[in-house]
């Protein structure tokens, strides 16, 4: 019998992730179905994934050809820079998404056995927090994206140019259901690693507790089963801290790119919307538009900063296992069951679960180097700007309008010129 599904109330894996799967299916990018408590391949979902993915990796070629001859012009040229780039970001993501489907699919049956364990309090505290957080970011999305078709859709515009843009937010969409489904699983490994750290805290409480006399025989037993309990333990902190390589393996090059691309896409924002081009180049803010910009760049911050919240506080509960190991170790005066406490300290040791991207740990430190980057990048590109602007108003330039290749040539050598006086 198929259980009925509700919101912010999740009994299982299944439950919890409904919301999830629904998107991701929607937008292709889930060809599975749950038998039982087995994933599958579907054969229609499938199709449909591979048919959705090869229509967009299609018309994401044809806009990077058209954009490079010049058949297509977005307005401007960093306008077009920023489409060919974010072509080639998106139809990368799109094909990665497509080879990894099996190893995906492990991946999600991996966590739904290990997240088999937690009990029903834990999933419904989860699905609280994601349900709601799932259907917040796709409402907030799809109100920012109706915001920007106000303001850039003109009466004029062909049919071609809404089906791009409609394509395009097809695309941020789809790159939101990946963010969405790595955070939920990292979440979800989260509360089975606080669901070991409990069960050893709780383990500690009853040893120092039970400070009654006890024959051989009663004592005997209650070790016994502080044992088997040590090892089932440790057999599941292996099998989450699979998960963990997993997880980093499948999701490495598609969070590696979209973390490139918010990290593009923040600075060309912020320059197409701060600088307007008009019989040369000066500086002044777009008005009509602050409210898309700053939107979009809360967005983008927010994204950026919850992946690395998720990843941190699920490495440091992670961690608090090996101090209640400690604290345990501490607590008994059992030969046995120091060993085996010492076995699983140092398998905590060996087994450092850390979300990493090509070498790059997502923690703390990456989002505070992110920032710094971003902004020193920006305040860079504001300065060769300016200095643009001051080369178009001297006497020789001042009715000269540039072409795209002088704007470019202007730019590489004023990089080249500030490079040892600007450093990113």
């Amino acid at each position: 019998m198929r259980r009925r599904w509700s919101l912010c109330y999740a009994t299982d894996f299944q439950s919890l992730m409904y919301p999830c799967f629904i998107c991701n299916r929607i937008f292709g990018i889930f060809p599975y179905k749950l038998n039982g408590s087995t994933f599958e391949i579907s054969k229609l979902c499938c199709i449909l994934s591979i048919t959705a993915i090869c229509v967009c990796c299609v018309i994401n070629f044809v806009l990077i050809y058209h954009t490079v001859k010049s058949n297509i012009n977005f307005g401007n040229v960093i306008w077009n820079i920023q489409t060919i780039m974010y072509s080639i970001i998106t139809s990368f993501i799109m094909i990665i998404t497509h080879i990894l489907n099996i190893p995906r699919m492990r991946l999600l049956q991996t966590i739904l056995e290990v997240s088999s364990k937690l009990p029903t309090e834990s999933y419904q505290k989860l699905s609280k927090w994601i349900h709601v957080k799932d259907i917040s970011c796709n409402i907030i999305r799809v109100v920012h994206f109706i915001m920007y078709l106000f303001k850039v859709l003109k009466f004029e515009d062909t049919f071609y140019t809404i089906l791009i843009r409609v394509f395009t937010i097809y695309l941020a969409l789809l790159i939101l259901q990946i963010i969405l489904l790595y955070v939920n699983c990292v979440c979800v490994l989260k509360a089975c690693f606080k669901r070991i750290n409990v069960s050893l805290v709780n383990m500690r409480k009853f040893v120092l507790n039970d400070t009654k006399p006890r024959v051989s025989n009663v004592l005997w037993h209650r070790n016994q089963f502080s044992l088997i309990e040590l090892r089932v333990l440790k057999k599941q902190h292996l099998m989450i801290s699979d998960a963990v390589q997993m997880l980093n393996m499948i999701f490495n090059l598609q969070l590696l790119a979209i973390i490139v691309m918010l990290f593009l896409s923040f600075i060309f924002e912020l320059y197409i919307y701060t600088i307007r081009w008009q019989n040369g180049v000066f500086f002044g803010m777009e008005w009509r538009s602050l409210d898309v910009l700053l939107l979009s760049m809360i967005y983008k911050i927010f994204m950026i900063t919850l992946v690395v919240w998720a990843c941190e506080t699920c490495k440091n509960q992670a961690g608090e296992i090996g101090t209640a190991i400690h604290d345990f170790l501490n607590s008994t005066n059992n030969e046995k069951i120091k060993c085996e406490l010492q076995q699983f300290s140092l398998q905590i040791l060996h087994r450092k679960n850390t979300f990493s991207v090509k070498g790059f740990n997502i923690d703390a430190t990456l989002l505070a180097t992110v920032s710094k980057r971003s902004l020193v990048v920006n305040i860079k590109i504001l300065i060769i700007l300016y200095e643009f602007v001051l080369l178009l108003d001297s006497e020789e330039c001042y009715h000269v309008l540039p072409d795209n290749n002088t704007i470019f040539k202007f730019i590489a050598f004023l990089q080249h010129e500030n490079s040892n006086q600007y450093t990113i």
